[in-house]
């Protein structure tokens, strides 16, 4: 009786798993160059030559068991790298624990009882997995499938552990099926943006036909491994089986090798990312924080908290362990930054100041009274201060977030100004980045008041627009995609998440470059004027964000709270957004804390701002190291070279003076 079977050939294309080869040196596909160690003998060569699909016929109709079958063999995916090259998703070579049958298939059905009984608990004593097979699965299987070994499915993707032992068993029925697994070297890094992988279809039961694959194809879930999951698959090999008129297996032959998928580059930063990410597991329950490239719109960072970890789909995540993840509180399966929208609050003053300013119907020297609250219509509207600040230019009203300022500002202006700059600036609609659901956020527009409230804006409603209340609602995605645009000068850049996909043959499949949607001739002395109140939010004693202060770099902002959700679990969003350094930004960001139903003493300032100092402050103290370095390198330093004492840092890099020695 043979044992042997199709899958024993599979390590000849194993290594076909490292699926970015080759590539130029020095790019980002060759900076994440890894090898995949392959466990087991030498693989035998591929055959190629005369043998083509195209020749292989069935010849069961001649000789009861003789037969070939030409099957597939699934190709590994391309990789995933972040815009340097590090590999944030990859193909490895797994093995799967099987059940070969000996050929010819000619046991009865007791026979076949006992043989699989056997194998299985052997299979239980050397992997120490809970593995059982259904009567009618066994018989299934055997009836249509036998030439082809059985899967074990709770013997999936084994440990090298589990490998050697069954290894060391020689079992000639229990075989190792190499196979192409997805996995995700940096773990939960970036696991909202990636995705996920699932097996394509379901199993197959019927008898075995041509082109069927020898294990079903992986594909894209969520993320980027679903949007870009053609050009990630690669091309399906071919293999023949033969079997003799006994029906005994008699060759088995690797005609066409697969070829692996594309790969995806995208436009984060791993290093930025894994910062944010811990800023905000160190800081948050709930939250996001995104970082974007104010001078081509290029995503570095955008993180949700709580994270997912792509691996735990790998082989498969059970419906047990789905449901706990789908029932958790804290919805850790909701990616934050692009896919949830909140009300903006006061970093939405930003915005109605622009409108204002660049309408010509108040100018930045303009000034309106801030008393604890101002009655509109027959509302009655409340600052968040209590005692009266005086009249107010647009400078101070927003270095102190007063309220009625803008609230007086919307009554001049009306609704009109405020949604149209809004909607130039991004938000309302997708950002387009190739994400699945991301969310549209709201801005109110005429047409939406009349569909949703039957009426047309009242001034209450203008009040409530023009400090980021109401219907307003704006992902924190789409905020520092608006911040970068108010602080490049006014160009609202395509925001990109993939830079480009790549070949195997180091070409360039498809690129996409920077690209302006949409540009705002924002007058000089208005931008100014914004710039100047956004620093001073950051640096001014009366400012709301003093914690997102940077040594030696100005960081312009705007704090933002707002009450959040349904009224019975009503939750207060904490925000601070804006760019650095003020003057010429590199960085646009945006945070967002999501706080507890239950308390109330959640603000911007003290909440979001300190998430942004922390990741601004690690950013500027790594540049400033790396300048050292460099500059350490290029010149003759003298090393008794007296160092500034003064120059010493607390933990999150805010100056601490220290005393100087004294001599005695």
């Amino acid at each position: 009786m043979r044992f042997r079977c199709c899958f024993s050939i599979l390590s000849a294309f194993a290594l076909i798993a490292d699926a970015q080869q080759p590539a130029p040196q020095g790019s980002p596909i060759a900076a994440a160059r890894t090898e995949i160690p392959m466990p087991g003998p030498p693989p035998p060569k591929a055959v190629t030559g005369a043998v083509t699909p195209t020749t292989v016929t069935p010849t069961w109709e001649t000789q009861k068991g003789a037969r070939t079958y030409v099957l597939g063999i699934p190709a590994p995916r391309g990789q995933i790298v972040d815009r340097n090259g590090q590999p944030l998703a990859q193909t490895r070579v797994g093995y799967n624990l099987a059940l070969a049958f000996p050929t010819p298939l000619k046991f009865t059905d007791s026979e076949l009882r006992r043989f699989a009984e056997q194998q299985i608990m052997l299979a239980r004593s050397l992997t120490g997995r809970p593995i059982s097979v259904t009567e009618e699965q066994l018989q299934k299987h055997y009836k249509n499938r036998g030439a082809i070994p059985m899967l074990l499915k709770e013997a999936q993707d084994l440990s090298m552990m589990e490998i050697e032992k069954v290894r060391q068993q020689k079992s000639e029925a229990l075989i190792l099926q190499p196979v192409y697994q997805r996995f995700y070297p940096q773990g939960e890094l970036a696991g909202h943006i990636l995705g996920y992988t699932g097996r394509a279809g379901r199993a197959l039961e019927g008898p075995v036909e041509n082109n069927e694959l020898l294990w079903p194809e992986a594909e894209g879930r969520d993320g980027l491994e679903q949007s870009f999951d053609d050009q990630l698959k690669g091309k399906v090999g071919q293999m023949n089986i033969s079997f003799d008129a006994a029906g005994k297996k008699s060759s088995e032959q690797i005609v066409l090798p697969p070829q692996p998928g594309f790969n995806v580059v995208t436009t984060l930063d791993a290093n930025l990312q894994r910062l944010c990410e811990e800023t905000l597991a160190k800081g948050c329950k709930r939250g996001a924080l995104v970082l974007i490239d104010a001078t081509n719109g290029e995503i570095l960072a955008m993180a949700s908290y709580p994270m997912v970890n792509p691996n735990w789909w790998i082989p498969f995540m059970g419906q047990t362990q789905f449901d706990v993840l789908r029932n958790d509180p804290n919805n850790p399966l909701v990616p934050r930054a692009f896919r949830s929208s909140y009300p903006p609050g006061s970093t939405f003053k930003v915005f109605v100041g622009l409108a204002a300013m660049q309408s010509g119907k108040v100018l930045p020297g303009d000034e309106f009274s801030c008393p604890p609250s101002i009655e509109i219509g027959n509302l009655t509207f409340r600052n968040w201060k209590r005692e009266h600040a005086g009249d107010l230019s647009f400078v101070d009203a927003l270095t102190q977030s007063c309220n009625p300022y803008f609230y007086q500002v919307g009554q001049r202006i009306g609704a009109q100004p405020i949604v149209d700059y809004s909607l130039r600036l991004g938000m309302g609609v997708r950002t387009g980045i190739p994400l699945a659901s991301e969310t549209n956020g709201r801005i109110p527009t005429q047409e939406y008041m009349l569909k949703t409230h039957k009426r047309a804006f009242m001034p209450g409603d203008v009040a409530n627009l023009s400090i980021g209340q109401g219907d307003t609602l704006v992902s924190p995605l789409q905020m520092a995609q608006a911040m970068a645009a108010i602080g490049n000068g006014g160009m609202l850049y395509q925001t990109r998440l993939v830079q480009q996909v790549q070949g195997l043959d180091n070409q360039i499949v498809n690129a996409y470059s920077a690209r302006v949607r949409t540009m705002i001739d924002i007058d000089k002395k208005v931008r100014d004027t914004l710039r100047e109140a956004m620093v001073q939010v950051v640096a001014s004693r009366a400012g709301t964000a003093g914690r997102a202060s940077v040594p030696g770099i100005q960081v312009a902002g705007k704090t933002g709270t707002a009450q959040w959700g349904p009224k019975n679990n009503e939750r207060t969003a904490a925000w601070f957004a804006g760019f650095a350094p003020a003057d010429k930004p590199k960085y646009a960001f945006a945070a967002l804390y999501e706080g507890e139903a239950d308390n109330d003493d959640v603000h911007g300032g003290t909440q979001a701002a300190p998430l942004i100092g922390k990741v601004l402050r690690e950013i500027y103290k790594t540049e400033k190291k790396s300048k050292k370095t460099k500059t350490k390198k290029s010149d003759d330093e003298d090393p008794e070279m007296e160092k500034d004492v003064d120059a010493d840092v607390d933990e999150d890099g805010v100056p601490v003076r220290r005393a100087r020695p004294v001599n005695d």
